[in-house]
C-alpha cells in the first residue's frame, strides 16, 4: 500500500560484469540498464537466425497439424555453455526438415503429373479410333484427299494428305483458357489443325498456385512439322501440361501399364516421407516451446548488454541501472548466483553512486490496481516521490461514473459482465485475444467490476431500474388521506393533475428508508425534484473531490522538503476554496436542515443568495439565519485576500531566502558545510538530499542548488498558477455539473427507451402478446446493450476521467515523472503468436 501512495525510494546502481558471467548474471536479473556500446551484436544476429528457424519450425508443424504444446511456466534462460548446441541442433534440423521438404514436394510434384498423364490417356482414347488396317498405312499410303462423309472427326483413313505427315500434340489446358486456346489455335495455323477436347471429371491440383481447378483434355492433329513447332509454341504460352501420345494401341498399353505402377510406387514413397516427416515434427514440437523461450530471453540479454560499456581491460562490462532500494539485495543475490554458474574466478558485484538525476517512477501494482493506475498514467506519470492518486481513483472513479450511470438493472448487467472475465480470467482465449477492444475490457475488467457496483447502489439510491421504481419498503406518502381531508369528486373532474400536501395529517408518514421515495415516478413534477437534488448532490461531491485534492498536496510539501509551500501556497488555496464554495455547501446542507415540509415555500433562493453574496445586495429579511450577511461578507474578505498571498507570498520568500537569509543554507539537515573545496562533503551533501527526497519539482527554487535565481521567473509561474487555480475553482466546480446532466440524460433514455419499445410490448392484446413478446423483449435486449450499456457506460467512462485529470489530479498531481521499466523475463509472451509464425 506504501508504493501505490507513494513511488518507491530508487537509488542508482554501478555494475561491474565479469566478461565471462555477465550473460549468466543478465539472466538472473531485472534492473533497466541504461549505458552506451554495441558489443554483442554478432549474438544478437544468432539469436534472430534462431528466430527465423523456429518461426519456419513452427510453421511446419502447424501445416502438419501436430499441436503445439505450451506451459504457464517459462524455462529458464540457457547457460552460454548450451547456446552452441541450441543453435546447432536448430541448423541441423532445419536442414533436414528442407531436404524432406523438397524431395516431398518433387514426389508429389512427379505424381501430379504421372496422374494427369494417365487421365490425358483415358480421355484421348475416346478421341481416335484405330484399326489395325489403318495402322499398317500408317506409312505408306499417299493416296489423294478421300471422302469424310462417313468417318468420324479424326480417324487413320484422312491421315495422309498430299504425302504430309499427320501429328498429335495431346495434354491439358486450365478451363479458363480453353477457348482463348481454340482461337488462337484457328488464326495461327489457318486452319491446318484439328482440336479435340473435353472435361476432366475430376479436379486436378494446379501445381503453380496450389488449388484444385477443373482441366480440360485436348488433342490437336495437325499437317507437317511447321505447323507442329507453332502448335507446341501456342501450348508454351498458355501453359499447357503437354504429355507424348501414343503412336499404337500396343504402345498406349505399355505407357498404361507404366504408369500404373509408377503410380503406385509413388503412392509408396509419398507415404513414407510424410510418416517420416511427421516423427520429425512430432520430435521438434516436444522441444520447440522451450526454445522460442529461451531463444527470447537469449535476444533480451544480449540486447541488454549491448547497453553496457566496457571497461579499459576490455575484461569487465560496466552498467548504470536505477533500482529500487528494497531489491538492492536480490541484485547482489542475483549477482553472485550469475558468476557462480558461470565459473567466473573473480565475481560480479555492483555499488550504489550519488546522482542529481531524477529518478524513475516505480509503483507496484497488482492485477487489480493496474487498472486504475493504468488510468493516471494515461494522463502522466508522476514525478519521482509525488502523491500517486491511483489509490483514491480506486473508490472516487467507479464512485463518480456510478453518479452519472446510476441505474440498479444496468450496473447489474455490467457486473455480471465483469465477473464473468474475472472468474474466467485464467481462460486460454481470453489471454491470448488479439482484439484490440477485448484486450482492453478485459486489462480493466476489475475497473468496470467495481464500477458495475457503484452503478447498483446509486441505483437504489435513485431508485431507477430500467426506468422504473421498485417499491420496496413502501411508500412514505398516502394518497387516501387527501381524499379524507381535501380532495372531492370535482376536484378529479376539474383538475388534470393534483398535488399532495404534506401538511395535510396522514399525507406524509416520513422519510423512504433508501433512496428516492418510489412514488415521484408516478408525479409530474418527477423531473424537476430531481433535478433540484442531482445539481445540489453534484455541487457537494465536487466541491469535496477538489478539496481532498487540495489537501494531498500538503503530503508532497512535506515530502519534498518545502514547508514554506504550506504557508504560502496551501492555506490560501483551502481558505480561498472553503470561503466561497465551501460556504456554498454549507447553504445547501443549511437549507436541507432548517426547512420542513411546512415552511418550504418561504425557503430563500441559494442560487439567489449565492449572487447576492458577491453583488453585496440583499437584506436580512431575505436571509437563511441571522448575521449571515456579516459573514458573507467576512468570508468573501478572506478569500480576496489570499489571492495576493498566493501572487507574491512564495515570490517573495524564495527571494528574501536567496538574498537576504544566505547563513541559513548553511545548515542543512543536521549537516554543517565547513570546508566548501571539499568535493566529498559537497557529493554527501547530494547524496543526502536525494535521500530525503529533495524537490526536483522546484529545483531551480532550492536553495544552495548552484544556479542563479531569476525572480521574474518565479513569479511568472506562481502568477500562472494563482490565476489557474482561482479562475479553475470556479469552472471546474461549474464541471462536475457533468455529473447531473449525464444522470439526467441516462434517466431520460431509459424512460424513452421502455416506453417506445417495452411498453408497445406489454399493451398489445393476450392473444397475440405472447408472441409479439419475444422478439419486443429481444429488441429491447439489443438497444439496452448497445445504446445504454456501451455509449452511455462510454460516455460517463470518458467523462469520470475528465473529472479526474483536470477537476482532481491538477490540484495536486504534474504527472511529468518517466517510468521505471526494468528488464524482466515477465514481458515475454508463454503462448505462439502470429510473431512466432512468421
Amino acid at each position: 500500500m506504501g508504493s501505490l501512495f507513494r513511488g518507491e525510494p530508487m537509488c542508482l546502481a554501478q555494475l561491474f560484469l565479469q566478461s565471462g558471467s555477465a550473460y549468466e548474471c543478465l539472466s538472473e536479473l531485472n534492473p533497466n540498464v541504461s549505458v552506451f556500446q554495441r558489443k554483442f551484436v554478432n549474438e544478437v544476429k544468432k539469436c534472430e537466425e534462431m528466430e527465423r528457424i523456429l518461426g519456419y519450425l513452427v510453421q511446419e508443424i502447424k501445416k502438419a497439424d501436430i499441436p503445439l504444446p505450451e506451459g504457464d511456466v517459462a524455462p529458464p534462460a540457457p547457460l552460454l555453455k548450451h547456446i552452441l548446441e541450441i543453435q546447432e541442433q536448430l541448423q541441423k534440423l532445419e536442414t533436414e526438415l528442407r531436404e524432406i521438404t523438397r524431395n516431398k514436394e518433387k514426389l508429389r510434384r512427379n505424381l501430379l503429373e504421372l496422374t494427369e498423364y494417365m487421365c490425358m490417356l483415358d480421355v484421348t482414347q475416346r478421341f481416335v479410333r484405330r484399326t489395325a488396317e489403318y495402322e499398317s498405312q500408317l506409312h505408306a499410303n499417299y493416296e489423294e484427299f478421300p471422302s469424310m462423309e462417313n468417318e468420324p472427326l479424326v480417324d487413320y483413313n484422312c491421315m495422309h494428305r498430299l504425302g504430309a505427315k499427320l501429328g498429335f500434340i495431346s495434354g491439358l489446358v486450365h478451363m479458363a483458357k480453353v477457348e482463348a486456346f481454340e482461337k488462337m489455335l484457328w488464326r495461327a495455323c489457318k486452319g491446318y489443325t484439328i482440336l479435340t477436347y473435353a472435361e476432366l471429371d475430376e479436379c486436378l491440383e494446379d501445381p503453380d498456385t496450389g488449388t484444385n481447378t477443373k482441366w480440360f483434355v485436348f488433342l490437336v492433329s495437325y499437317w507437317g512439322e511447321q505447323i507442329g513447332q507453332k502448335v507446341k509454341k501456342i501450348c508454351d504460352c498458355y501453359h499447357c501440361h503437354v504429355y507424348p501420345y501414343p503412336n499404337s494401341t500396343e504402345e498406349r498399353s505399355a505407357v498404361v501399364e507404366g504408369l500404373n505402377v509408377r503410380i503406385q510406387d509413388l503412392h509408396t514413397v509419398l507415404h513414407k516421407t510424410e510418416d517420416y516427416l511427421r516423427q520429425v515434427l512430432c520430435k521438434a514440437s516436444e522441444s520447440v516451446y522451450t526454445w522460442v523461450i529461451q531463444v527470447k530471453k537469449m535476444k533480451a540479454i544480449y540486447h541488454v548488454l549491448n547497453l553496457c560499456s566496457f571497461d579499459v581491460t576490455n575484461k569487465c562490462l560496466i552498467a548504470e541501472a536505477w533500482c529500487p532500494v528494497a531489491d538492492l539485495q536480490n541484485l547482489r543475490h542475483a549477482l553472485e548466483e550469475g558468476s557462480r554458474k558461470s565459473g567466473a574466478t573473480v565475481s560480479s558485484f555492483m555499488n550504489t553512486i550519488p546522482t542529481t538525476q531524477p529518478p524513475p517512477t516505480l509503483i507496484r501494482t497488482n492485477k487489480f490496481t493496474s487498472g486504475f493506475q493504468n488510468i493516471v498514467d494515461a494522463y502522466g506519470v508522476g514525478n519521482y516521490g509525488e502523491v500517486n492518486p491511483a489509490l483514491y481513483t480506486i473508490i472516487t472513479f467507479p464512485f463518480l461514473f456510478a453518479v452519472m450511470f446510476g441505474d440498479f438493472g444496468h450496473g447489474l448487467l455490467m457486473f455480471i459482465f465483469a465477473l464473468l472475465t474475472i472468474l474466467y480470467e485464467n481462460h486460454p482465449r481470453l489471454q491470448r485475444s488479439q482484439d484490440e477492444i477485448m484486450k482492453m475490457l478485459f486489462e480493466g475488467r476489475y475497473v468496470i467490476l467495481l464500477m458495475g457496483l457503484f452503478s447498483v447502489y446509486t441505483g437504489l439510491i435513485y431508485n431507477d431500474c430500467f426506468s422504473k421504481s421498485l417499491n420496496i419498503f413502501g411508500s412514505g406518502w398516502n394518497v387516501s388521506a387527501m381524499f379524507e381531508e381535501v380532495w372531492g369528486p370535482e376536484d378529479l373532474q376539474n383538475n388534470q393533475f393534483l398535488a399532495l400536501d404534506p401538511n395535510v395529517t396522514g399525507v406524509y408518514n416520513g422519510v423512504y428508508p433508501f433512496g428516492i421515495d418510489p412514488i415521484w415516478n408516478l408525479a409530474s413534477n418527477r423531473l424537476s425534484f430531481l433535478n433540484s437534488f442531482k445539481m445540489k448532490m453534484s455541487v457537494i461531491f465536487g466541491v469535496a473531490h477538489m478539496t481532498f485534492g487540495v489537501v494531498l498536496g500538503v503530503f508532497n510539501h512535506l515530502h519534498f522538503k518545502n514547508k514554506y509551500n504550506i504557508y504560502l501556497v496551501f492555506l490560501p488555496e483551502l481558505l480561498f476554496m472553503m470561503c466561497i464554495f465551501g460556504y456554498l455547501v454549507f447553504m445547501i446542507f443549511f437549507k436541507w436542515l432548517a426547512y420542513s415540509a411546512e415552511d418550504s415555500t418561504s425557503a430563500p433562493s441559494i442560487l439567489i443568495q449565492f449572487i447576492n453574496m458577491f453583488l453585496f445586495t440583499g437584506g436580512e429579511t431575505d436571509t437563511f439565519y441571522t448575521g449571515q450577511i456579516g459573514l458573507q461578507r467576512f468570508l468573501l474578505s478572506i478569500a480576496f485576500l489570499c489571492v495576493p498571498v498566493l501572487f507574491f507570498g512564495k515570490p517573495l520568500y524564495l527571494y528574501w531566502l536567496h538574498s537576504g537569509g544566505r547563513g541559513i543554507r548553511m545548515y542543512r539537515s543536521g549537516y554543517k558545510l565547513i570546508r566548501k573545496e571539499s568535493e566529498e562533503e559537497l557529493s554527501l551533501l547530494r547524496c543526502h538530499d536525494v535521500e530525503e527526497g529533495s524537490s526536483h519539482l522546484d529545483s531551480g527554487n532550492r536553495e544552495g542548488d548552484g544556479e542563479e535565481f531569476n525572480f521574474a521567473e518565479v513569479f511568472m509561474n506562481q502568477a500562472i498558477h494563482t490565476i489557474e487555480y482561482c479562475l479553475g475553482c470556479v469552472s471546474n466546480t461549474a464541471s462536475y455539473l457533468r455529473l447531473w446532466a449525464l444522470s439526467l440524460a441516462h434517466a431520460q433514455l431509459s424512460e424513452v427507451l421502455w416506453q417506445m419499445v417495452m411498453r408497445v410490448g406489454l399493451r398489445v392484446d393476450t392473444t397475440y402478446g405472447v408472441l409479439l413478446l419475444v422478439p419486443v423483449l429481444a429488441f429491447f435486449a439489443v438497444l439496452t446493450v448497445s445504446i445504454l450499456l456501451v455509449m452511455e457506460g462510454l460516455s460517463a467512462f470518458l467523462h469520470a476521467i475528465r473529472l479526474h485529470w483536470v477537476e482532481f489530479q491538477n490540484k495536486f498531481y504534474s504527472g511529468g515523472g518517466y517510468k521505471f521499466t526494468p528488464f524482466s523475463f515477465k514481458h515475454i509472451s508463454l503462448h505462439f503468436n502470429k510473431d512466432d509464425m512468421a
